[in-house]
């Protein structure tokens, strides 16, 4: 029997090994056998510097960044919450918009802090401050015939028309020493006096100054101004029964004002628009004071007080006011003084 020769022995499984120097001389599974290698971090790090610095040049070549977005503002990322709570509330809403919302009961509102009695207490020292203002303005709030505190009084009345004006300067002393001798001066005593508005403060140069005020003040013109002098006593022996300050002197000054008066009040000047200023001064002849003759001299002195005795059918008659004159305000005292 022939025998078979052996078979070659099967190739072994190391022949595909990748460790063979076969398959170390294929390329591709070199790549596949090696580790990835990363730089390290200092390289990495001058890298993304040296990138960065390219950009910024080249930025700045091209032209002016563009305008930064608000997006990553602080502002935004405050708004963030409140932008999104309505979103949450419209689900809330969306998912509950079947349920009917539960009914509002109105409540009473609450009593203010503290005790009852403190309350009571401060309502009435509430009330009782409002009463206080009150009465203290009723009391305070001037009435409209009064002066108020700043010294400005009532709306000014309208002046009366008096444009004539008469000035009667009678020779004498005063209307005091007349009044205390009316047997001497029986017009001046029952007629003259209670016929018009006796002033006795006043003096003889307040009655002058007074009488053209009266006339400047009124509005309609023609003013008028007649004074009328009455004359001098006779020179001699004749003269000495009427020197002023004797029962003759006070007798002529009576009969001449009684004739002045009469012919006075008769016009129809005065009866419209008139006014009569009396009043009392020295009145002597020319020849005394060197002036020509026929002529007379008539002082007018502030001191003593002659008294001025007003006429007019706008002056309360049997008067004696005490109302002052006032040289800077003539006006106010005509309107206290006259009435229309």
């Amino acid at each position: 029997m022939t025998e078979k020769p052996d078979s070659p022995p099967a190739p072994s499984d190391s022949s595909q090994s990748p460790a063979t120097p076969a398959a170390a001389a294929t390329p591709g599974v070199v790549r596949l056998a090696r580790i990835v290698r990363l730089p390290s971090p200092g390289a990495t790090a001058m890298l993304a510097g040296a990138m960065l610095a390219l950009g910024v040049a080249v930025g700045a070549a091209i032209g002016p960044a563009p305008t930064p977005s608000f997006a990553g503002s602080s502002l935004i990322r405050s708004l963030l919450p409140a932008l999104a709570a309505p979103t949450k509330g419209t689900a809330s809403r969306s998912t509950t918009q079947g349920v009917p919302p539960p009914a509002v009961v109105p409540q009473a509102t609450p009593a203010p802090s503290g005790t009852a009695s403190t309350r009571k207490s401060s309502q009435a020292g509430v009330t009782a401050g409002a009463s206080e203002t009150s009465s203290t303005q009723n009391t305070t709030t001037p009435s409209s015939s009064t002066p108020t505190s700043t010294g400005v009084s009532s709306p000014t009345k309208a002046l009366p028309p008096v444009t004539h004006v008469w000035l009667i300067e009678l020779s004498g002393t005063t209307f005091a020493a007349a009044l205390a001798q009316p047997s001497a001066s029986p017009y001046i005593d029952s007629q003259a006096v209670p016929a018009g508005a006796l002033l006795n403060s006043w003096s003889a140069l307040d009655a002058s100054t007074f009488a053209g005020d009266a006339a400047l003040i009124a509005s309609t013109p023609p003013q008028v101004l007649e004074t009328i002098v009455q004359p001098p006593c006779p020179e001699g022996a004749a003269g000495a029964q009427c020197m002023a300050g004797t029962p003759g002197g006070l007798g002529a000054a009576d009969e001449f004002l009684k004739a002045s008066i009469s012919t006075i009040t008769g016009t129809a000047a005065y009866r419209t628009s008139g006014l009569i200023v009396v009043t009392f001064g020295s009145i002597v002849a020319a020849s005394s004071t060197g002036l020509p003759s026929g002529a007379s001299a008539a002082t007018l002195t502030s001191e003593p007080p002659a008294g001025v005795l007003l006429i007019s059918p706008f002056a309360s008659a049997g008067t004696r006011p005490a109302t002052p004159f006032n040289p800077a305000s003539p006006r106010q005292s005509l309107e206290k003084l006259l009435h229309q």
